[in-house]
């Protein structure tokens, strides 16, 4: 089984995926992430915004892009991309 990291859209975080416990999509559309640990902690993966929210499925999105990488072989890079109003999750090998 891969490793799967999940990249923070500013960079500044990378989470590996089996540490999850929790995904949140609020309605402003920011994404949280609760991690598996005794403190709880919550990393934003993406901050949300009036003008410019993933769609209401953006989370189970990348549930499925994790699925699908969990059986590929090495280490993945999984990242949010915009582009003229389209959202997505791109992953990469590390």
């Amino acid at each position: 089984m891969s490793e799967v990291w999940i990249s923070a859209a500013d960079g500044s975080d990378l989470i590996r995926a089996d540490a999850i416990v929790i995904l949140r999509l609020d309605a402003t559309g920011r994404l949280t992430a609760q991690l598996r640990d005794e403190a709880k902690v919550d990393v934003t993966l993406l901050e949300g915004s009036s003008d410019a929210r993933p769609p209401a499925d953006f989370h189970r999105r990348l549930i499925r892009t994790i699925a699908e990488l969990a059986d590929s072989s090495g280490a993945q890079l999984i990242r949010v991309r915009q582009e003229g109003g389209a959202w997505s999750w791109v992953s990469e090998k590390v």
